[in-house]
């Protein structure tokens, strides 16, 4: 009777070792899987972390950039501007912008007029002087283009008031493109050009503002004062 109750304690024995063993390792499994869960959200919030951060930034940043001097044409008789011409070009490093009406804006701002968009659309084609843009555009409006037909006169055809459009209107023209299209891509310039209205047009040392809204990334504002205006090109810097 001894050498059983002795065997059976050697017997629970082991079988409480082994129920031990079993509970432990199921613990190690249990956090083995928790390390793994949390470790795994870690490296979810990381990743989502970094697309806001890279997200924000890019929103934060424009994706143009001013390719040179901002010019005007002026009417030296009257001591205002006609036209004013601001280069464009896609930033380092950016992607390629829609300039389509639907998607663009243009907002002009100056010491008597706060327009939301005065934006009509780009031109098709590559123009090597603001003269022959502004003309063009003019002629598209005189064939019944709907789009730039709020351009309804070419100051460069006449220095006087019946030169001068009806409304203030901006369009974009290509200087330098590698598709015929209305985006513009790394390697492309392109002019932003404001053509004033009647009683619109900007005089000496008014400061003018033109904020060109595109759907990605921060829109771009550049801000001029007017010198005086004794030739008919003005160097606005």
């Amino acid at each position: 009777m001894k050498l059983q109750r002795k065997g059976t304690r050697h017997s629970h024995r082991g079988v409480i070792g082994v129920e031990s063993a079993i509970v432990m390792i199921a613990f190690v499994i249990v956090a083995a899987a928790l390390a793994f869960v949390v470790l795994n959200m870690g490296f979810t919030t990381s990743q989502k972390a970094k697309t806001s951060i890279i997200s924000s930034l890019n929103e934060a940043s424009s994706s143009m950039q001013i390719a040179g001097k901002v010019i005007g044409s002026g009417y030296p008789n009257g001591s205002v501007l006609n036209v004013t011409a601001f280069p464009i070009k896609v930033s380092s490093g950016g992607g390629n912008i829609n300039l389509e009406a639907l998607t663009t804006a243009v907002r002009y701002v100056s010491n008597s007029l706060d327009y939301g968009d005065i934006y009509v659309g780009t031109l098709t084609g590559e123009y090597k002087s603001l003269a022959a843009a502004v003309g063009a555009a003019d002629d598209a409006g005189n064939a019944g283009d709907e789009t730039f037909g709020q351009i309804d006169a070419d100051p460069f055809s006449s220095g006087d008031n019946d030169g001068v459009p009806t409304n203030t209107r901006a369009f974009i023209y290509f200087t330098q493109e590698s598709t015929s299209n209305d985006i513009l891509e790394q390697g492309e310039t392109a002019v932003l050009a404001i053509v004033y209205g009647t009683g619109e047009r900007p005089a000496a040392l008014d400061k003018i503002k033109a904020e060109i809204i595109v759907p990605t990334g921060a829109a771009l504002t550049v801000e001029r004062q007017v010198p005086t205006i004794t030739t008919n090109v003005v160097d606005l810097g």
